[in-house]
């Protein structure tokens, strides 16, 4: 049964996005200076509720997010002149309320843009289209996952959970070869992942707290490389190379980085994205590791103080109508490297997953998302778990 106190604080939750939304809402339509209402403005939203079942735990609660979620994004976008805009995006999920970007852009030319403010960095190709309206499975491939992956807590999430968002400076632009080839380039420096001191792994909770500020006064560093070419009116094919690297704790006496190559192809109207990352984390031992790792030190006699964590996804959608589209996917994540005495994990611990789905449009920006799950734990029993739920851009 519920308590008075929980009540109310779903009671103010509601309350808080119902509030933020309307006064998105107003601001866009109402309250803008009479000097400023011939710009042009744009509000967007994007909205999805899923119920995920996990058919083989019955207590699938302790290790995901299981049941009824909601995910919804809100974005007010304005276009001072063909130079400079700015955007703003709350997202409201599992972890609450949050500020999704506030930045200003400055476009220069094609080839040189400055974005300032908060963002989220550019890295890879799913978090160009994680708004969950903008793909089509109802969670996020593994690398990117951020809470709907079951033994989510155990894996600490994916390698980089999406939407990644920070605050910071990036540059970037556009080229063109001819009218088939483009180019496409991203330098940002952010204030970075983050852990405190002692931890084994990321914390990404602060990446999304409240409190925005940078943990150890050392930005981030990373970008993106892209070049796609346009093959023929039915084929055209996109390839990236991304990277971040930091210093994550307080001290700075820690790094982590971060690199990944993603493919997008385009046959007709068959889509395929597939995309491969790798995060080598650097922790404390500690004063005295041997009570504290499960592992011994290696062959020189040290313990390393690091581990690796990579995962891929591939990832192919088919419309087979105007009203149905077909979903398939197969994603892994694993991670490499020592464990605490507790841990369940062992030193080489992963899981692959398969996924089979399936889309009603119910017109051009309303889905309905049925897909079943089947995971291949290393150290678990094998999983099965099923989705459905509903999304929709506004």
């Amino acid at each position: 049964m519920s308590t008075p106190n929980r009540d109310s604080r779903r009671v103010r939750t509601v309350a808080q996005v119902v509030a933020l939304a309307c006064l998105l809402a107003t601001l866009a339509t109402v309250w803008i200076p009479e000097g400023a209402r011939s710009q042009e403005h744009n509000f967007a939203g994007s909205l999805q509720t899923n119920y995920l079942y996990v058919a083989t735990d019955r207590n699938a609660f302790k290790q995901t997010f299981d049941g009824l979620t909601n995910e919804l994004s809100l974005k007010v976008a304005v276009d001072f002149n063909d130079n400079v805009s700015a955007n703003v995006k709350l997202c409201y999920g599992c972890h609450g309320v949050e500020l999704g970007m506030a930045f200003a852009d400055l476009r220069v030319i094609d080839e040189l843009n400055f974005r300032v403010g908060r963002f989220t960095p550019a890295f890879g190709d799913f978090p160009l289209r994680h708004d969950p309206a903008n793909h089509r499975t109802s969670d996020k491939p593994l690398p990117y996952d951020m809470g709907r992956m079951l033994r989510m807590r155990v894996f600490n999430f994916g390698v980089l959970p999406a939407p990644y968002v920070d605050q910071g400076i990036e540059i970037s632009g556009t080229h063109w070869f001819g009218d088939d080839v483009q180019f496409d380039y991203a330098v940002h420096a952010v204030g970075g992942l983050r852990m405190s001191s002692g931890d084994l792994d990321l914390n990404f909770v602060q990446s999304r707290s409240v409190y925005y500020v940078d943990n150890n006064s050392e930005p981030a560093v990373g970008g993106r490389l892209a070049l796609t070419v346009d093959i023929s009116e039915d084929v055209l094919v996109t390839l990236g190379a991304s990277m971040m690297a930091g210093r994550p704790d307080p001290e700075r006496e820690l790094t982590y980085a971060i690199v990944g190559a993603d493919l997008y192809l385009r046959l007709g109207a068959f889509d395929l994205h597939a995309e491969y990352m790798l995060r080598r984390q650097e922790f404390d031992l500690g004063d005295d590791p041997d009570s504290r790792f499960r592992y011994g030190p290696n062959r020189n006699g040290e313990y390393d103080n690091f581990f690796l964590k990579d995962g891929f996804y591939i990832e192919g959608t088919m419309p087979v109508s105007a009203r149905l589209e077909l979903v398939a996917r197969v994603d892994g994540l694993r991670r490499t490297g020592n464990v605490t005495l507790n841990s369940p994990l062992r030193r080489r611990s992963g899981v692959l997953r398969y996924t089979a789905g399936l889309n009603v449009v119910l017109d051009g920006s309303v889905r309905l998302k049925f897909s079943a799950e089947a995971y291949d734990f290393t150290d678990f029993d094998d999983e099965v778990a099923l989705n459905a739920g509903v999304a929709a851009a506004f």
